[in-house]
């Protein structure tokens, strides 16, 4: 029997215009966990989606050697039917089913028309006990974090007899914590035997989990490294990725000059949309200069992204209290379009369901925040606006045929790249950034580093939300720390540091507890 679980072989797959995969080779060691590297649109999402019969046989050229047989996948269900199955980046839950209803959905446990409720649920908490949740099988999706959320999605996998688990990006929406939990979980499963393929742009844990690393750089194989053999270094990994030595992950800012308060937020508070009793924002009050980048770091539920939603035009949030100076002057922002007129640009996390139409192509997506920038007496000029998208494909450098392309087609990297083109086009003051690296490469991650120095340096404010601490580190010219809905800190770049930073949550955590006890 041979050590490969799988073998791909000359994988070549075209789309209109593009070669997605050119000639691609793949063996993966049986019980082993291997990790697939890239740039974004390196192809390394469409490799697994033809693995998993997502671009089913016909539609692409190689073969898939899977267990020694050469398999000719028609759609995921017979991928799933020979144990492998995939975890995509976005996960698949219905937020008012059940866990256990989402466990076995397609899958459903009983007879034709007549489902085995208990049995579903049995079944479902002995897939859960497995990857250490305690939760009911019958609790809300909704009612649990996004880091549960994955192991739900884990916990769904192993429920169809998984043997070749694919994760696609699964710790891009993760805290530290949580993420380490999953990474800790997949080296357990391959105790068990179970054989993994990672994707993931955070080279720290590729490094710690796998035993090899696939580089796929335009389309192409580039090579494999094994632990123990080759380097594993980071900065050996990410060579191969992007071609070159990356001497920098974060650009220097030269002469920008920090000015005056551009913003500044004043005992700010916010209630939940729906729980309207439940405080998520509690007498925040912080401030941005022109020519700034001001990060917020916190834990997954901090209250980060109510934060920024809130400010720009209470898109989230209800009861909300307190004062917005713009330049010095009070405003009344009560809407999206009232914030934007106002000068702020709120680029949100969820690029794909809040910020592109994916069906739209660039073109359209780029004037979307200023469309009174390409239209006459009320009748948009379709030169025109294909001359602006142009303009900031060209500018960002964004990795596309034509601005004629639909977004939903583009890789992770070049979404984000339009997205942030969106409201530069749109021309604010102030930028309020939402996670904009999650789920990119690091080559992609060092653009957007650079477009943002770019906008400072034009005296625009910019406030930056991360879950990475290095970034927030790396980017920041002052960090304010948020934990349950209040500020618990405020470092200067020159005093801030990870230590500090995982400190000052720890204590109010602590604080908090002991409180709760007296």
């Amino acid at each position: 029997m041979s050590d490969n679980i799988l073998e791909m072989r000359g994988i070549i797959k075209q789309f209109p215009n593009v070669r997605a995969l050119d000639n691609v080779n793949l063996a993966v060691k049986r019980g082993s966990i291997h990790a697939l590297v890239g740039e974004n649109g390196a192809g390394k999402s469409t490799l697994m989606n033809v693995l998993s019969g997502l671009y089913p046989y016909g539609s692409y050229e190689g073969d898939i050697v899977y267990e020694g047989e050469i398999c000719k996948f028609s759609n995921i269900k017979d991928s799933e039917n020979k144990g492998i199955v995939i975890i995509h980046q976005e996960l698949a839950l219905i937020p008012y089913m059940s866990i256990g209803e989402n466990m076995f959905l397609g899958n459903e446990q009983g007879k034709s028309f007549a489902i085995d409720w208990e049995k579903t649920h049995a079944e479902a908490t002995k897939y859960l006990k497995i990857v250490g949740l305690t939760e009911s099988s019958k609790t809300l999706i909704k009612d649990i974090g996004v880091g549960k959320q994955q192991m739900v999605e884990i916990a769904k996998a192993l429920a169809k007899k998984a043997r070749l688990l694919i994760l696609d990006e699964p710790t891009s929406s993760l805290n530290e914590e949580d993420s380490q939990a999953l990474l800790d979980l997949l080296l357990e499963f391959k105790k068990q035997g179970m054989t993994s393929i990672i994707i993931s742009h955070k080279i720290n844990e590729v490094s710690y989990v796998a035993d090899d690393i696939t580089v796929i750089r335009d389309g192409k194989t580039i090579e494999t490294l094994t632990k123990g053999v080759d380097d594993f270094s980071e900065d050996r990994i990410i060579r191969g990725m992007v071609g070159r030595e990356l001497e920098d992950r974060f650009p220097k800012r030269h002469g920008v000059k920090i000015g005056d308060i551009a913003l500044n937020i004043k005992n700010w508070n916010v209630y939940h949309p729906i729980y309207t009793e439940k405080k998520i924002i509690d007498d925040v009050s912080f401030y941005v200069r022109k020519g700034e980048v001001v990060g917020f770091s916190g834990l997954m539920g901090a209250g980060r992204t109510e934060l920024a939603m809130s400010i720009f035009g209470r898109s989230y949030g209800t009861g909300i209290s307190g004062t917005i100076e713009i330049d010095g002057r009070e405003v009344k922002l009560h809407s999206p379009r009232q914030a934007i007129d106002a000068g702020l640009a709120y680029v949100t996390e969820d690029r794909k369901g809040n910020g592109l139409i994916l069906s739209n192509p660039i073109s359209v997506n780029t004037t979307l925040a200023n469309l009174k920038g390409v239209t006459k007496r009320g009748v948009i000029d379709y030169d025109k606006e294909m001359a602006v998208a142009e303009e900031y494909k060209k500018k960002l450098r964004t990795k596309a045929p034509s601005v004629l392309q639909n977004v939903g087609t583009l890789s992770g990297g070049n979404m984000q790249k339009v997205l942030l083109a969106k409201w530069m086009y749109a021309d604010p003051d102030i930028l309020i950034l939402d996670e904009p690296t999650r789920g990119i490469d690091v080559g992609a991650k060092y653009e957007i580093y650079c477009i943002i120095n770019d906008l400072v340096a034009e005296g625009k404010s910019v406030i930056m939300i991360s879950s990475e601490l290095p970034e927030v580190l790396g980017m920041s010219d002052r960090i304010y720390v948020l934990n349950e809905g209040r500020i618990v800190g405020e470092f200067s770049q020159e005093e801030a540091s990870q230590e500090k930073i995982m400190a000052s949550i720890l204590s109010t955590d602590l604080a908090a507890k002991e409180k709760k006890q007296s």
